[in-house]
């Protein structure tokens, strides 16, 4: 009788400890702040990354200039569709005080340069091998842009493929004046 005593209080003991963790871990789920993506009027938060050609590009460095950040994967058809038509733009307002930083999320520079050479980009491509930039602005899903205006401040959030229309229109918001 001691024996079936001592496991039936071991069983409950182990069952309610169980309930608990379940419970804990449903509630932190539903209570936790949902991590937004950065909002327009935010600072943009700086980083360091070097390109495909070993040069290494600091957000701050482009202070006073428009910054179109965007976050990539070769894999993502709407990126494929829209790079073209970014680097057509890129060409036009480069010498207006626009900037492109196209950001590749923890891809190899294997594939990334194989990417770049078939599309023929002549802005820069950085490499976000560990995923850090990506988690710091906290991109979700490929394609993200963000518009940064001379100023560092985020002036507009666009997620999903872009038209070369809606491409033109957001470099204008963000050319210096």
């Amino acid at each position: 009788m001691d024996k079936k005593k001592k496991r039936f209080y071991m069983r409950t003991i182990i069952l309610a400890l169980m309930v608990v963790a379940i419970v804990f871990t449903i509630y932190t789920n539903l209570t936790k702040e949902r991590t937004a993506l950065i909002q327009v009027g935010d600072d943009a938060p700086d980083f360091a990354l070097v390109d495909m050609n070993g040069e290494k590009h600091q957000l701050s460095d482009y202070k006073g200039q428009g910054v179109f950040l965007n976050f990539w994967g070769t894999w993502c058809k709407p990126c494929e569709r829209e790079f073209p038509l970014m680097d057509i733009q890129y060409q036009e307002y480069k010498d207006k005080g626009l900037e492109i930083l196209a950001v590749n999320v923890g891809e190899s520079n294997f594939s990334v340069q194989k990417f770049i050479d078939r599309k023929g980009l002549s802005f820069p491509v950085l490499i976000d091998d560990n995923k850090s930039v990506m988690e710091t602005y906290k991109i979700n899903p490929l394609p993200t842009t963000l518009l940064i205006n001379p100023e560092g401040k985020i002036e507009k959030v666009i997620t999903g493929e872009m038209s070369e229309e809606m491409i033109k229109e957001y470099m204008e918001q963000i050319i210096p004046i």
